[in-house]
């Protein structure tokens, strides 16, 4: 996968404490059993470790690994110098 996403999948394991077996990128937070409110927590991380500006709304529990990647790396290109 990509930088981005090993990074993401390193950040739910070493912050999280989510099992790395159990998630891939088809799977969805809600597979993980991450609610809404762990997802602000998450989003909040992941700005400070990405350095990006994301919303609240930016990713659902419905919402799989890959989403929230591409969103990641989306706006890391927009702020691209």
């Amino acid at each position: 996968m990509s930088p981005v996403y090993d990074k993401l999948v390193d950040l739910l394991v070493d912050r999280f404490a989510v099992d790395r077996g159990t998630i891939g990128p088809d799977v969805t937070f809600e597979e993980l059993e991450m609610d809404s409110l762990f997802l602000v927590e998450l989003l909040l991380v992941i700005e400070s470790e990405f350095q990006v500006k994301i919303g609240e709304e930016a990713a659902a529990p419905t919402d799989t690994i890959a989403t929230v990647v591409k969103v990641i790396t989306d706006e890391i290109a927009a702020t691209a110098p």
